[in-house]
């Protein structure tokens, strides 16, 4: 049977949007842990977490926003009773804008409450072609360890992490053809890996992923749309004692503008790719980033040669 019907999920996506502007407005992250979880709920704590480290003056006032219920385009599954549901939908924030980010709603099975736990912002406002059946329901698909597929999503993620990591020689050239969001991922790395020259280094490195959860939909010409989420650190380090990292203002949360001789930043992403059922390269539509996290010894807190 349908996770839920349409008008329940419009009814799900309109209440979001009002319980997430009351909770960003005070930074209550009690209250957004009753609509937000997963990777989602990961990068909305960070917002407010950067947000608190800045001085008064440099924090922006929030602005209230919603989801155009009116614009969505749902996908919602059918589940056999005892499996977990969830339903994804094509949103615009903005009236009269066609979608360009695709929302995973999952229901929580403790309190039964459905809440936002990933949102990707598409390159573009083409969105794959869904299959959808007579009565207008999507088909739901196994994300991780799929044999019907080219990849699953452990085989993406790791693709993904090495666009960041390598610039993409070891796995992401060959998972990924290239597009808008895979060429950004390798421009990522190439330009921040050079970023110090030859005063420092930044190396790239997968992280300790807490979201494994994936969700896949079939594709009207027999491939899916596979939405998964990943973490990778950021470590740039000085090149030789004497030098120093001064960290800016948005990372005053964590690091409290104290100078340091390495920084190791984490990120937590939402990635989205359309997989081929053949074995061909899939196709990265988007991904959405959050730093997360930010430490490294400060500067002159061990014993350094100098020279």
């Amino acid at each position: 049977m349908p996770a839920l019907s349409a008008t329940q999920a419009h009814a799900v996506i309109s209440n979001y949007s009002k319980i997430n502007n009351k909770a960003n407005a005070q930074r209550d992250r009690a209250l957004l842990d009753t609509v937000e979880d997963g990777p989602t709920y990961a990068m909305s704590v960070s917002d407010y977490t950067e947000t608190e480290g800045l001085p008064q003056a440099d924090r922006k006032p929030y602005k209230p926003w919603s989801y155009d219920t009116a614009s969505a385009k749902l996908y919602i599954p059918r589940f056999s009773t005892g499996q977990s549901r969830w339903f994804a939908a094509a949103l615009s924030s903005e009236k009269g804008k066609k979608p360009s980010r695709i929302a995973v709603f999952a229901e929580q099975p403790k309190d039964k409450r459905w809440e936002l736990v990933s949102v990707i912002d598409l390159d573009s406002t083409k969105l794959p072609d869904i299959a959808l059946d007579k009565d207008g329901y999507a088909t739901a698909v196994a994300a991780t360890g799929n044999k019907h597929l080219a990849a699953d999503s452990d085989v993406l993620r790791t693709a993904v992490i090495d666009n960041f990591a390598t610039g993409g020689t070891n796995t992401g050239t060959k998972v990924f053809e290239p597009t808008k969001a895979s060429k950004q991922q390798i421009k990522v790395h190439d330009k921040t890996t050079r970023k110090f020259g030859k005063l420092g280094t930044t190396v790239f490195a997968g992280g300790t992923n807490r979201f494994k959860d994936a969700y896949a939909l079939k594709t009207s010409d027999g491939s899916a749309l596979m939405l998964f989420a990943h973490a990778h650190t950021q470590t740039d380090a000085v090149a030789h004692s004497g030098l120093q990292i001064n960290p800016d203002k948005d990372d005053n949360a964590w690091l409290h503008g104290i100078p340091r001789t390495s920084v190791t930043y984490t990120f937590v992403c939402a990635d989205a790719a359309t997989v081929p059922a053949k074995a061909a390269p899939s196709r990265l539509i988007g991904y959405t980033c959050a730093r997360t996290d930010a430490s490294g010894p400060p500067v002159g807190s061990a014993a350094t040669d100098r020279a």
